[in-house]
């Protein structure tokens, strides 16, 4: 599939769950391609980054879900937080540990699982509507019931794909984007690069192979899809971009003129105006 088929299968109002973690190996190709949709109105789930920037940003997001939303070397999302000061959209903020096992109970399609994370913190108190339940054995304790978080659709970026769908990451850590294919209706996987399936079991070992084709319903080949997060070993996170991201950010001129740059065309029109940045940015330092 092209990215806009697959946003083409996504409907206003939808659950959508978004893997990766904080600015690492986002499916930002995707992400892009939402905001050159209509699609709004999202109950968005995932340890957030810049997908859930500049969803905000643009004003899609009726809900989040998430335990951070973070670009990691720096550490608060702008256009999250803008939005999170003027009440842009309601939150449910989980506990990391909550957070996976709503995704893992959702998975298994059942509508809770018990976990003692988030006992006697102030998940609890910022999350009203969690409920705690008490174990029916002998030592009858009591747990938090973490709610399954089902997903209407789910959007991930792995490092390499067959075009059945079994995708493969191969850098250090898959950031649960196994959980969020099997916990939504729907999956789509972006990669770096499309290869045969015998290439994957080849590349990497049997561990890496991280989705499979039973819980995806598209492949979409985008390289450099993660950009500008980083999707190890292919390439890092691109810190002076992210830095002109968080600039124009904070300044809503500044935020146009990006926006018209990186942000008013198609996916390719993308890449060419970052590599320019790129070569900008070497220009300067020399």
């Amino acid at each position: 599939m092209t990215a806009d088929e697959v946003v083409a299968d996504l409907e206003s109002g939808m659950t959508l769950g978004i893997g990766g973690w904080g600015s690492r190996r986002k499916p930002m190709a995707l992400v892009r391609a939402l905001l050159r949709s209509d699609v709004t109105d999202l109950r968005v789930v995932s340890y957030g980054g810049p997908d859930v920037g500049l969803l905000a940003a643009a004003g899609r997001i009726r809900e989040l879900v998430t335990a951070f939303v973070t670009l990691d070397s720096i550490p608060l999302e702008p256009h999250f937080r803008a939005a999170r000061q003027r009440g842009a959209f309601a939150m449910t903020e989980l506990d990391e540990a909550m957070f996976m096992w709503g995704l893992t109970a959702a998975g298994h399609r059942l509508p809770f699982l018990p976990i003692r994370a988030g006992l006697g913190s102030d998940v609890m108190r910022v999350n009203p509507g969690l409920r705690k339940v008490t174990s029916p054995y002998e030592d009858g304790e009591e747990l938090v019931a973490v709610p399954a978080l089902r997903l209407d659709a789910a959007l991930v970026h792995l490092s390499r794909a067959d075009r059945h769908g079994n995708a493969q990451y191969l850098g250090p850590d898959p950031y649960f984007d196994d959980l969020f294919c099997e916990a939504a209706d729907r999956a789509y996987v972006s990669c770096e690069r499309i290869v045969d399936s015998a290439e994957l079991a080849a590349g990497g070992g049997p561990q890496t192979l991280l989705v499979s084709r039973a819980y995806t319903n598209g492949v979409v080949e985008a390289p450099g899809g993660a950009h500008f997060t980083s999707c190890v070993p292919d390439y890092d996170r691109d810190e002076a971009f992210q830095r002109a991201y968080v600039r124009a950010a904070g300044d809503p001129e500044e935020w146009r003129r990006f926006t018209e740059r990186f942000l008013s065309g198609d996916e390719d029109a993308y890449r060419k105006a970052a590599a320019e940045f790129t070569r900008d940015d070497k220009e300067a330092d020399r």
